[in-house]
């Protein structure tokens, strides 16, 4: 069995910072599990059903990658998927947020590592609200999401 590592989040939606991460974690790991999370503080735009969807149309040429959600702690799903890595991206002023999860994770399994790729610079700006806000006022976003993406985004805001 080869090193399986899960990339959390809500995705919704997924922007071009988060497919950097899944291509540069799919070179380095043998399979990435893109696995969204329900955050109760969060009212999304895409149902869970649309967002796995969209990910998996995105994702598709990447033959190591999957796609998935769960509404537990992200300790167990990792460890329900034989995975023995969290991949994170790091935007600036992320590092103590992330530093507090992965200390969190840690402590519940210590088997499990938190492996944190930089986001490229061309992303650094990027957010999946910001992108949410631009395209709710009808702002040109095709260089911040994937074709797909954008064209639901223009969906749910005509």
């Amino acid at each position: 069995m080869g090193k399986i590592a899960v990339f959390p989040g809500s995705f919704d939606p997924l922007t071009n910072g988060h497919l950097d991460i899944i291509k540069r974690a799919s070179r380095i790991f043998d399979e990435v599990i893109v696995a969204m999370f329900i955050n109760q503080s969060k009212k999304p735009l895409f149902t869970i059903e649309e967002r796995v969807k969209l990910i998996e149309d995105v994702t598709k040429t990447f033959g190591n990658v999957s796609v998935d959600y769960s509404t537990g702690l992200l300790i167990d799903f990792v460890k329900k998927k034989n995975a023995s890595v969290i991949v994170r991206g790091l935007r600036p002023g992320d590092f103590e947020y992330e530093l507090q999860n992965a200390t969190m994770n840690r402590k519940l399994d210590d088997s499990i590592e938190s492996f944190f790729l930089m986001t490229n610079p061309e992303y650094s700006f990027l957010s999946s609200s910001i992108v949410k806000e631009a395209a709710k006022h009808h702002a040109n976003i095709e260089n911040f999401v994937p074709k797909p993406i954008a064209k639901a985004l223009v969906e749910k805001f005509s």
